[in-house]
């Protein structure tokens, strides 16, 4: 059996496609230098492959699941000093932030040529982030509205900060708006909606949209809807 290169970049694939994962494993192992050391499918595969301490995890993000989101903390955790790398179908910008709020360095489309994904695993592993244009330009305005709001915006009555595009959500769930309704309204992807529900429902400690909207009405970030007193029919007058 072959062994790496002690000087090569340790590559951890996560990929719940098998053939997805296998080409990946091709591509990257064409290149001198890269040496793919590890593929997880699943949470338990990927926390136990993390021990290996690769350098780069390499992650396939596909559309519509956060599945892996939810456990890159205790990934990052585990491989200490591995630079995440995500792959990803299109430009959602909403998305995008979450994920490198979560400590992902680099994001690559997967419509981008190959040479792409071997300028970025290269990159981010001497330790540069790899982000498009409008990625970064997004996450400036992120920067700067938070720091308007943080001048502005006080706390809610229990000390959980809600930004404001989780507002707009809310608000628009205590008018009974279901996840299609609200992306279109928000201009926004329906994964994108139900990404910020997972924030919202963590950090109202709710885990349905029921609690959601108690919790909304109890602290005025949605309004009750309004009572209508009907007159009664008032037959043979």
């Amino acid at each position: 059996m072959l062994t790496a290169n002690t000087s090569d970049i340790r590559i951890l694939l996560i990929d719940s496609q098998a053939l997805m994962c296998a080409g990946l494993r091709l591509i990257l192992e064409k290149e001198p230098g890269l040496t793919v050391v590890g593929a997880a499918a699943t949470r338990e595969e990927a926390l136990e492959a993390a021990r290996m301490q690769p350098d780069i995890i390499l992650l396939n993000l596909n559309i519509g699941s956060d599945y892996y989101l939810n456990f890159l903390p205790d990934l990052l955790g585990i491989a200490e000093g591995a630079r995440i790398l995500v792959l990803i179908d299109d430009f959602d910008p909403e998305l995008q932030h979450r994920v490198v709020r979560l400590g992902v360095k680099g994001l690559v489309q997967k419509t981008e040529p190959v040479e792409a994904l071997i300028s970025a695993v290269k990159k981010v592993y001497a330790g540069e982030v790899w982000l498009d244009s409008r990625t970064v330009s997004h996450l400036i305005d992120e920067l700067f509205c938070a720091r308007e709001a943080k001048q502005t915006d006080p706390l809610t009555n229990n000390g959980i900060r809600i930004t404001g595009r989780e507002r707009d959500i809310i608000a628009l769930i205590g008018e009974g708006l279901r996840n299609k309704q609200i992306a279109e309204r928000l201009c926004i992807s329906e994964p994108t909606v139900r990404h910020y529900l997972t924030s919202i429902f963590e950090k109202a400690g709710v885990t349905d949209r029921l609690g959601l909207i108690i919790y909304a009405y109890q602290h005025g970030l949605a309004k009750p809807p309004a009572i209508i007193h009907r007159p009664q029919n008032l037959v043979g007058r």
